[in-house]
């Protein structure tokens, strides 16, 4: 953030964004999108409490789904851990009705606003995805400004900036999935197609895109 303020929300520690880069790579594999505590703890090397914790907080976010395995044998069933993406295997009430929150506010704010500052020209469903990715963003400690005709979402300065560059790669990963599950969840012809950086680590910035049946 321009003001240095704390990195906060689902990506404030790197311990969630190992995470939650495991769900989204869970998410991507057809035969099983679910992870276990055993499989998390196995694959970061963190202590069980340490990893409920943070999957708690998630859950609570809106970013993670918490079910129980169907088993067909005795024995009393695990419990299994998601990405919410916002599809409708994946979606997360909390997440719906944080982005029904923020279509709300968005509203009340334009009600207000001149009308330079109106809905955007992309439409209704488009403006309401826009709302709600703002406020992830904003929550998430990023100071988001969207260009509606460029369809970006500039980030810069990123509040990650200062972290280790190795750790960027699967940062941009996790959050591009954050994003995406936010706008999915949403509803309507946006999508996060990609997260732009530059050799400066502060300069990030998103690429969205209509959907191809929007566009066409």
């Amino acid at each position: 953030m321009a003001n240095g303020g704390p990195v906060c929300g689902p990506i404030s520690t790197f311990s969630r964004v190992q995470l939650l880069h495991l769900l989204f790579e869970a998410s991507a594999v057809q035969t099983r999108s679910e992870r276990t505590i055993g499989e998390l703890c196995d694959a970061t090397g963190l202590h069980p409490n340490t990893v409920r914790e943070h999957l708690q907080r998630l859950i609570e976010g809106g970013y993670v789904i918490q079910a129980s395995e169907h088993r067909t044998t005795r024995g009393r069933p695990r419990t299994l851990y998601s990405a919410a993406t916002g599809t409708a295997e994946a979606s997360s009430p909390i997440a719906r009705d944080k982005a029904k929150a923020a279509a709300e506010r968005g509203d009340l704010l334009r009600r207000v606003l001149p009308a330079s500052a109106s809905a955007s020209a992309l439409g209704r469903d488009a403006t309401y995805q826009l709302d709600a990715l703002i406020e992830h963003l904003e929550e998430s400690g990023f100071e988001p400004v969207v260009d509606d005709e460029q369809l970006t979402v500039d980030l810069s300065p990123c509040p990650h900036a200062a972290g280790r560059a190795e750790d960027r790669p699967m940062l941009c990963t996790v959050h591009l999935g954050l994003m995406q599950g936010v706008l999915t969840e949403a509803g309507g012809p946006l999508a996060a197609e990609t997260v732009r950086t530059t050799a400066l680590p502060a300069d990030c910035t998103v690429q969205l895109r209509l959907t191809e049946m929007t566009a066409a």
